[in-house]
Formats: structure tokens, sequence, C-alpha cells
């Protein structure tokens, strides 16, 4: 019952946040069109009766919104696309640098087809999650004697992923220092993404080097007497492995970097494609802090939390709401068509419930 509360509460959220965008945007599009009415001797929008405000907004919305999305033209779309299947491509190459830190050697072509599964189940799964229960469990099969440091991978692989993009982030913000201090909305989403940066580096730097029970001589005592103590003490020995293990955390840094420069790169090919008028500048700051705010555990896939984002961020600069959704909307249908590439890989396994399982080269004990 207490998992069934936490998934409904969330989905709920994510619906009642995705109503409110779409509402918000449908409304103000009616009231922009009944204005020629007004002219006209028309009543005012505003002194309508708040039902027929609604019904008029739903009416004339969804068909504005349409119109807008097909603004787009191919060849922008088409590049935006190859942006996201690039960041599918370096998450691949990240993941393969945390595989052999911990000792699996694991050939491009497996880690290519579970991450891409993973993706798929990303968006099919509730949950932002789903994708790396997946991948974990895909790792954990092949690992045979090394579970926990094949699961460890996928842990370590996300937590680095998502570091990554809020130090990105705040180097952006440095660029962006004017529009952050004089608009009060962007503001708190800043310093929210500067503590989370900030809180990840002393998790990730602790997890990798240690140092408390250098300090502290009973803190592995400690720790043994916790329940799952001691697969707990095995999982901190195995992060020691990443930290260890040469240039391992400087590689996995720079190809993040890229792929959130690829990321990034995606909103700018559409927007452009779309003639939304936004600066390179802001769009290396925007998008990032809504990637990361978005992927706290709030909705699912952060549906929702990432449109509000979006159309609030874009508006602060001049952009028009319903263009700002479009965007937002337009993104999110790139990473759905690598997700369908990643269910047909799905499909096509020879035993998508039990993969034969890869040769590992234990370059280290178990």
């Amino acid at each position: 019952m207490k998992k069934l509360w936490q998934k409904t509460w969330r989905i709920g959220l994510c619906l009642l946040l995705l109503v409110w965008v779409f509402h918000s945007i449908f409304v103000n599009e009616a009231r922009e069109k009944h204005k020629a009415l007004e002219k006209e001797g028309e009543i005012a929008f505003n002194q309508l009766p708040r039902t027929e405000q609604w019904r008029q907004g739903w009416t004339v919305g969804p068909g504005e919104l349409g119109r807008t999305l097909t603004k787009v033209p191919p060849v922008h779309f088409v590049i935006s696309l190859l942006f996201m299947g690039s960041t599918l491509f370096l998450g691949v190459v990240r993941w393969r640098f945390a595989l052999q830190a911990q000792g699996l050697n694991v050939s491009w072509q497996r880690i290519t087809q579970i991450s891409f599964v993973a993706h798929f189940f990303n968006s099919v799964l509730l949950g932002s999650n789903g994708g790396d229960l997946m991948k974990a469990w895909y790792a954990v099969r092949d690992a045979q004697n090394k579970k926990t440091n094949a699961v460890l991978t996928v842990v370590v692989d996300r937590l680095i992923g998502l570091w990554a993009m809020l130090l990105f982030a705040s180097a952006m913000m440095i660029f962006n220092t004017e529009l952050i201090a004089r608009d009060s909305w962007i503001r708190p989403l800043a310093g929210i993404v500067v503590l989370m940066m900030l809180s990840g580096s002393v998790i990730l730097g602790t997890a990798f080097w240690g140092g408390v029970s250098r300090r502290w001589s009973g803190a592995r005592d400690w720790l043994r007497r916790l329940p799952k103590g001691e697969w707990l003490e095995r999982t901190l020995d195995s992060c020691k492995l990443f930290g260890q293990s040469r240039g391992f955390v400087i590689k996995s840094l720079a190809t993040s970097m890229l792929l959130n420069t690829a990321c990034v790169a995606q909103f700018i090919v559409l927007a452009r494609g779309m003639n939304i008028p936004v600066s390179t500048t802001v769009m290396f700051v925007a998008v990032p802090i809504v990637i990361c705010i978005s992927a706290l555990p709030i909705s699912p896939n952060g549906l929702g939390v990432r449109e509000h984002l979006f159309v609030q961020m874009l508006h602060v600069i001049g952009v028009d709401r319903t263009a700002a959704l479009s965007l937002s909307l337009l993104a999110y249908a790139g990473s759905l068509f690598w997700s369908l590439i990643g269910g047909l890989v799905y499909l096509t396994m020879k035993d998508r419930k039990d993969i034969v399982p890869i040769n590992l080269e234990q370059t280290r004990g178990a």
C-alpha cells in the first residue's frame, strides 16, 4: 500500500501539473484571439464567465499549439534527433568507464544494447528510474559473482551524470548572472541547483576517496552493526575502486560535459527552427537548470515539472508560452523516438527474459 500510494500521488501530481500548464496556455491563447472580437464590440474576455473562458481555451488552444508544433522544419527536427541520439551513445561510453573501473570488461555491443533497452523502459515504466532498474537487472545477470559491483556501476553512472549536469549548470550561471540577479523566479532555482551540486560533490568525494574511517576509527565497526552492514561495507569498498581507477573521474566528467552540450544543442536547434527569440547563452543555463530540477523524484520522468519550468523560465525572457511549451514537447518527442528504437532492440533480443551471459574478464577479484 505504501508503494501504491507513492506511485499514485506522483502520477496525480504529474497529471495536475500537465493540466495546469496546458490549461493556462490554452486560456491565454483564447484571450489573445478574443481581442480581435472585442474591437468589434464583443464583451471583454475577462468579463466572460470563468467556465466560458475555459471552454474557449480548450476549444482554441489545442489547435494553436498544434500549429506551433508544426512550425519546426523537418531538417531541424532531424538534427535535434541526432543530438539526442548522441547523448545516448555518450552515455554508453560513460557507463563503460564505470564497468572497467570495477573490472568488468563488457563489449560495446552489449553495453549499447542494454542502454537502449534501459532508455525504452525509462519511458514506459512509472517513475524516472525504471530504465536504471532494468539496466541493473541485466548487469547483475551478466556479472555473475560481481553482482554488487555491477549494480554499483549503474548507480554511480547516474550520479556522475547528474552531478556533471549540476556542475555544468552552475558554470553556465557565471555567464548569465544578470538574468539570475534580476529575476526573483529564477534565483531560487539557481540556488537549488548550486546546493545540489555541492551536496553531490561531497557524496561522490566521500564515496570515491573516503576518509571517514581514517578520521573516526570506529566507523567501520559501527557500519558492520547496521542491517546489511557487510553488504554496505562491500559497497563502500567497491566505490573506492572508482577513485583508485586511473583517469576514471576525469574521463567520465569530460564525457558528461560533451553529453550536456549535445543535450542543450538539441533545444537550440529546435528553437532556431521555430524562430524562438532566445540567445544561445540563455539556453545553456535554462536547459540544464530545468533538467536538474526535473530530475528530482517529483513526478514520473519529470513530466509536468519539466514543461512547467520551461514555460516559466523562457517566458521570463519574453518567449511566448505556447512556443516554450512546444519546444519542451518537441524535445521530449525526440527522447521518445529513441525510446522506440530501444523498444525495437528489446523486441529483437533472442531471449528478452534471460539474456545470454556475456564473457566477463575478471581483472579484479570478486
